[in-house]
C-alpha cells in the first residue's frame, strides 16, 4: 500500500506530534530503556532459555503512521525498531531480542545499495553463536525482491524471516504487530533452520524464491501462487509442510561482499503497440541486462523480437519472462536469437537474478545456468 507523495514523508525519525497517544504511551518504556542497548547491539534482558533474534528495520508500512484508525493516507517509514518491537513482544516473551535500523524508507525507494548492506548486517551478525535467527521488516510494495536477493546472497543457515504489513501502525486493527510476533517466534525456532530466507504475512510461511505480492489492499497480501505455501504459524508455532528445493543461502555462488551496487537492469513490459524503441533506449541509459515482462508465456510482436536480436548481437543479455504470474517460460525456437529462459520468475524476480548473474559473468550460457539453478 502506498502511503503519502515522497515530498511529505519524513524518513528515520518518529515526529511525536503525529504519534497517537495509545503508540506513544506503550512505547515509551521500550524507548527509554532499550534504545541504547539496540544502537550498541546489546541483549535485552529475558530469562534464560529463550533464542536470541535480531530484528533489522527497513521502514515500510509496518513502521507507518497517519491518522488515528485509518489505513490509507499515511507516512510510511516514520517509527523505529524499538517502537515496533515493544508493539510486537510488549512482555518481551518470545526472545532474546536486539534491533537494528538500516534504513526507515518506503519500500519503493529501497535500492541495490540497501540490499547488500542488509546481507552483510546478516552475514556479520550470522557469526556470533549467541544470536539464533534474524527478522526483516520491510515495506510489502518490493518485500518480495528483497526476499529473494537475500535467498541468494545470505551465508548462514539461521532463519532469516522478512515481514511487513498492509496497514500502518495506527491503523485500527493494525496488522503489522501480529506479523511481527509471528517472525519472531519463528526466527527463533529451529524448525525454520536451513529453508532459505522466508516471509511470513497473515499467518502463512512462504518461501523468499517463490512469494509473491497478490493484493493492493488486503492484509492477506501474499501468495506463493503455483507452489502454496510452506506452511503456518499458528499462536507462534509454525507448522512446515513442505521446504524449498531450489538451491538458496550458503549453497549459491554469489558474494555480496566488496559488493556495494549491482549493475543495471531494466525490465521492459509488453503490450499492443508496444514501441520496441524502448528497448534501446533502456540499454542507452546504461542497462547491462534487459528482462521482457512479456505476455502470455514470455512473447511479444515480430517488431520486438527483431529489436532484441539486435541487442543479442551487441552482447546485451536478454531474459524472456511473463506478465501472466504463474506458469514456465521454457525455451521457444520461434524466437530468434540467444533469449535466455526466465523459468517461473516474475519479471521483478528475474531481474534480481540477472544482476547478481552479471556480477560473475556476461556468457548467455552461464546466465541460462543460473537461471536453470536457482
Amino acid at each position: 500500500m502506498r502511503g503519502l507523495p515522497r515530498a511529505r514523508r519524513r524518513q528515520g525519525k518518529i515526529d511525536r506530534r503525529d504519534t497517537p497517544t495509545g503508540i506513544r504511551r506503550s512505547a515509551s518504556h521500550a524507548v527509554s530503556s532499550l534504545h541504547r542497548r539496540t544502537n550498541e547491539g546489546a541483549k535485552m534482558p529475558h530469562a534464560n532459555g529463550l533464542p536470541t533474534v535480531v530484528a533489522l528495520a527497513t521502514g515500510g508500512t509496518i513502521a507507518g503512521q497517519g491518522s488515528a484508525g485509518k489505513a490509507t493516507n499515511y507516512r510510511p517509514g516514520q517509527i523505529d525498531v524499538n517502537t515496533l518491537l515493544q508493539l510486537a513482544a510488549p512482555d518481551f516473551d518470545l526472545a532474546n531480542l536486539r534491533g537494528e535500523q538500516v534504513c526507515n524508507v518506503n519500500s519503493d525507494d529501497i535500492t541495490s545499495e540497501h540490499w547488500t548492506e542488509l546481507a552483510r548486517a546478516i552475514n556479520r551478525l550470522a557469526a556470533d553463536p549467541d544470536i539464533d535467527g534474524f527478522v526483516v521488516t520491510h515495506g510489502t510494495d518490493t518485500l518480495e525482491e528483497t526476499a529473494y536477493f537475500l535467498n541468494l546472497t545470505v551465508k548462514t543457515d539461521k532463519p532469516v524471516i522478512i515481514t511487513g504489513a498492509m496497514r500502518p501502525a495506527t491503523a485500527t486493527s493494525a496488522d503489522g504487530p501480529m506479523n511481527l510476533r509471528q517472525s519472531i517466534a519463528l526466527a527463533g525456532n529451529p524448525l525454520a533452520r536451513g529453508k532459505g530466507v522466508l516471509v511470513v504475512f497473515s499467518d502463512g510461511i512462504f518461501g523468499g524464491r517463490d512469494v509473491r505480492k497478490i493484493s493492493t489492499i488486503q492484509t492477506d497480501a501474499f501468495s506463493a501462487n503455483d507452489f502454496g505455501c510452506m506452511g503456518y504459524m499458528v499462536d507462534g508455532v509454525p507448522h512446515i509442510f513442505n521446504a524449498p528445493v531450489k538451491p538458496h543461502t550458503l549453497a549459491t555462488e554469489f558474494d555480496v561482499e566488496g559488493l556495494s551496487t549491482l549493475p543495471s537492469v531494466a525490465v521492459a513490459y509488453f503490450a499492443v503497440d508496444a514501441d520496441p524503441a524502448v528497448l534501446r533506449f533502456h540499454v542507452d541509459r546504461g542497462a547491462r541486462g534487459l528482462v521482457i515482462a512479456g505476455a502470455g508465456a514470455g512473447c511479444y510482436s515480430t517488431p520486438w523480437n527483431n529489436a532484441i536480436v539486435e541487442l543479442e548481437e551487441t552482447g546485451i543479455p536478454v531474459v524472456r519472462a511473463s506478465r501472466i504470474g504463474a506458469g514456465l517460460i521454457t525455451h521457444d525456437d520461434f524466437y530468434r536469437g540467444n533469449l535466455i529462459d526466465g523459468s517461473d520468475l516474475p519479471p521483478q524476480k528475474a531481474a534480481v537474478l540477472l544482476r547478481l548473474a552479471l556480477t560473475r559473468t556476461s556468457s548467455r550460457t552461464e546466465i541460462q545456468r543460473m537461471f536453470d539453478t536457482y
